[in-house]
């Protein structure tokens, strides 16, 4: 029991690490702490692990960054987990916000002869319900050309493709809000005094915290 424990542990600093990494740059200890919920010692400790075992590389007071194989392990964590947000959402009917926490749980408990079956029941989804590309059978992910919202200009408009990385409050959030991938968004203004960004989506217009509108992804239209 205690190896399985260590193995998850390894999955979700690998899925963590890659969730994190921004244009192949280095992955902060303590981002990659806080987002685990386990203190800086203990990513620390986790990290000279996963160097030793050739799976990161680690440059001090900068960051991490995955191996060559420690990315092709995370992609295929991340394709277990996408895969089955898709089988939870699409054929058992649950929450939008709710799929990925169980899929958190479901992805290390699966074989892979498991997930290509999941994949071929599924018709080989190309993303999950929170629209991130799922990699491919040989653990290549797309290249992506969206960006996040708070990068976006007053007056651009577009459409929400994804949300990431995803969390429990942040999906709880958007999903009470109605704001999801496929809506239509427009960029209307920016309040006063550094304030929230002023969004149209569908209907509805938000006032978005700019740490929120940086887990909100859309592709702009041209105008």
């Amino acid at each position: 029991m205690k190896h399985e424990s260590f193995n998850e542990s390894i999955e979700m600093y690998l899925k963590t690490i890659s969730e994190l990494a921004e244009d192949d740059g280095l992955v902060p200890i303590s981002a990659l702490a806080e987002r685990l919920g386990v203190s800086t010692v203990s990513a620390t400790e986790m990290v000279h692990r996963l160097r030793e075992q050739g799976l990161l590389d680690h440059t001090p007071y900068k960051g991490v960054a995955l191996t060559d194989d420690g990315d092709r392990r995370a992609c295929r964590i991340i394709r277990r987990h996408r895969l089955w947000e898709c089988f939870l959402t699409d054929h058992l009917g649950l929450p939008w916000q709710q799929v990925h926490d169980f899929a958190c749980q479901l992805e290390h408990a699966t074989a892979d002869e498991v997930t290509e079956a999941l994949a071929v029941f599924l018709d080989n989804p190309p993303t999950c319900p929170h629209g991130n590309p799922i990699p491919d059978a040989e653990w290549i992910v797309p290249a992506l050309v969206d960006q996040p919202l708070n990068e976006w200009k007053p007056g651009d408009r577009g459409t929400i493709t994804r949300i990431h990385p995803e969390s429990i409050l942040l999906l709880d959030y958007l999903a009470a809000r109605h704001i999801e991938p496929g809506q239509p968004v427009t960029f209307t203004e920016v309040a006063p005094f550094n304030g929230p960004l002023m969004m149209q989506i569908g209907d509805q217009t938000h006032a978005l915290g700019r740490e929120i509108a940086a887990h909100i992804y859309g592709i702009r239209t041209d105008e």
